[in-house]
């Protein structure tokens, strides 16, 4: 299923200021309705996520003189994956980088649904590989995004 989300507005939401490059901020993506609203703040004005969010994420807004990053091959990312697979400590980043594969189309949400335990488990299933996963839905620790991000930038750029 596709759902139709606003773009980056680079604005604030709250203030309606224009963002600088460079400048950090979050955006949220709310359901109204049936409808997604996505909503940008700078990062001083952040009141954090709202209880109704479908999800958030923090980032930087790009600079016009900087190149953009590519993110390395699908099959470089499928095989970090794997990696991930087998270091529990880790099950966070895999569960982030299986969320990004989604996102690229290389993995397809098949569906939601709880364990024995009553945790999330993501079941996607990856066309290239012709293989299914259950990927636990294990969202990070706060003082663990910003260490996922780079190490995902880094190894992943």
């Amino acid at each position: 299923m596709d759902y139709e989300i606003q773009s980056f507005t680079r604005h604030c939401s709250t203030s309606g200021r224009e963002f600088a490059p460079g400048e950090w901020y979050y955006s949220v993506v709310i359901a109204e309705g049936d409808d997604l609203k996505r909503f940008d703040y700078a990062a001083e004005v952040w009141p954090g996520p709202p209880e109704n969010a479908v999800g958030w994420w923090k980032s930087q807004v790009p600079d016009k003189t900087s190149r953009r990053k590519h993110w390395a091959p699908n099959d470089v990312m499928l095989n970090f994956f794997d990696e991930l697979a087998v270091q529990p400590e880790k099950q966070d980043m895999r569960y982030v980088l299986t969320l990004l594969l989604v996102r690229r189309r290389v993995f397809r949400l098949e569906e939601e649904e709880r364990d024995a335990e009553g945790r999330e488990v993501l079941t996607v299933y990856c066309p290239r590989r012709e293989a299914t996963y259950a990927v636990p839905a294990v969202l990070p620790a706060q003082e663990r995004i910003e260490q996922i991000q780079a190490e995902l930038a880094a190894l992943l750029q």
